[in-house]
């Protein structure tokens, strides 16, 4: 009877059943212990005549896994050897004590030693603890009979034959002409032209305006309210001729706000001396045309209805369109709104146009998720401002505090209604 015994290990799968016949290397079990998991295969060929362990019980170490009775045993002759389970090693290898002796050894190195009628105990392992290697093997078998074996058996890798090419059939005594490469030539000229018009006003006017401090402050108006409000006023606006935009409400929501804090419709002198608050709102709007960027604005909005405001950018809009704009529409202003979001962006740094001391640059108005009072997701109309101050004068809590009362006005457009003279 042969035994084979586990150390602490716990079956996880049977391969063989009590009955069963099983040659060498056959697989028997797989074993798990707590760092690995092995398959342990037969070293006899025989029948399997008792299962001591089924899946997931605890194997007792030094007990026996499974009994194989072999043709040696039918006839009277009992040997005992004893397979130990394997080892938790990286390496996952089999350990096998023969006749008193640990000998160590992969499974496959086993089947190298039978196929060539060695036995295990009179090889000297040169692994690692006595582990017996091919190698160890090999130069056995070279010692025994004078030959020198490779380490691996490599196949010969015989080429395909050579298939022949057909070649296209080519006109005899005619060599075809390569194509012309002809390489692309660049006439275009660099231009040189004096500035003039709009552009020299820009240069004069930007250079002056890189002079001053900026202080920048960005917020996010829910325009949803007045988005409402717009969509009701449209036609009635319509009927009287006029097409009713966002920016007459944005305009005269500035103009509420400068009534509280005037310093932001001053201007300062050029020793850096004196304020000047002035009274009139005349509030300018750039606008891209085709001669370049423009500012006209709006006189004494302070005094203008919605309505009217609307009929005002209506004018001004022709007039920039066709390029007569003249100097009246375009000088005086005291406060500036940028509605650089009808082009695109969100953001933006404006500059102050001198003598101003304050601008403010509108993003495009987007729908986006927002939660309301009862913190459930809605669809709102989303704009971002950007605005800028002379820092000289400015300082950045008025500037807070002017952005959220024309915030306020913005997005309960109903309150404009308490502060409209």
């Amino acid at each position: 009877m042969l035994v084979i015994k586990p150390r602490a290990l716990v079956p996880i799968a049977q391969y063989v059943k009590e009955g069963d016949t099983v040659s060498q290397f056959d697989s028997i079990c797989e074993v798990q212990s707590d760092k690995a998991s092995v398959t342990i295969t037969s070293r006899y060929d025989g029948v399997i005549s008792k299962l001591y362990y089924n899946v997931d019980d605890t194997a007792i170490v030094g007990k026996p896994l499974v009994d194989i009775e072999t043709e040696a045993v039918k006839v009277g002759a009992l040997e005992e050897d004893v397979l130990e389970a394997p080892a938790v090693s990286h390496d996952e290898h089999t350990h096998q004590e023969i006749k008193g002796q640990k000998t160590m050894a992969t499974p496959a190195v086993r089947r190298l030693a039978m196929e060539n009628n060695i036995k295990l105990s009179e090889v000297v392992g040169t692994g690692r603890d006595g582990r017996i290697l091919k190698e160890d093997i090999l130069n056995y078998l070279s010692k025994q009979t004078g030959a020198i074996l490779p380490l691996s058996p490599t196949p010969e890798i015989v080429p395909p034959p050579p298939q022949a090419r057909t070649a296209p059939p080519q006109p005899k005594d005619k060599t075809l002409p390569k194509p012309a490469v002809t390489k692309p030539v660049f006439t275009g000229k660099d231009r040189t032209e004096p500035l003039k018009g709009f552009h020299k006003a820009m240069v004069k006017t930007m250079s002056a305006a890189l002079k001053i401090p900026h202080f920048g402050y960005c917020d996010e108006i829910d325009l949803t309210q007045l988005a409402e409000l717009r969509e009701e006023l449209k036609s009635l606006a319509e009927s009287r001729g006029v097409r009713l935009s966002y920016m007459p409400f944005f305009i005269k929501a500035a103009s509420l706000g400068l009534l509280h804090y005037p310093i932001l419709n001053a201007s300062l002198d050029n020793s850096c001396q004196n304020i000047t608050y002035k009274a009139s709102h005349n509030i300018g709007l750039a606008m891209d045309t085709q001669q370049g960027l423009i500012v006209p604005n709006v006189k004494n909005v302070q005094m203008l209805s919605i309505f009217d405001i609307a009929a005002e950018l209506n004018r001004l809009q022709t007039l920039g369109a066709t390029g007569q704009l003249g100097t009246s529409e375009l000088t005086g202003g005291t406060f500036t709104i940028s509605n650089i979001g009808s082009i695109g962006g969100t953001y933006a740094k404006p500059v102050i146009l001198p003598p101003e001391v304050a601008i403010g640059a509108l993003g495009k108005i987007q729908v986006l998720p927002r939660f309301n009072v009862k913190g459930e997701v809605v669809k709102a109309h989303i704009m971002n401002v950007s605005w800028s101050a002379d820092h000289r004068i400015i300082d950045g809590a008025t500037m807070s505090r002017f952005s959220n009362l024309w915030k306020s006005y913005l997005e309960n457009p109903a309150s404009m209604l308490m502060d409209l003279k």
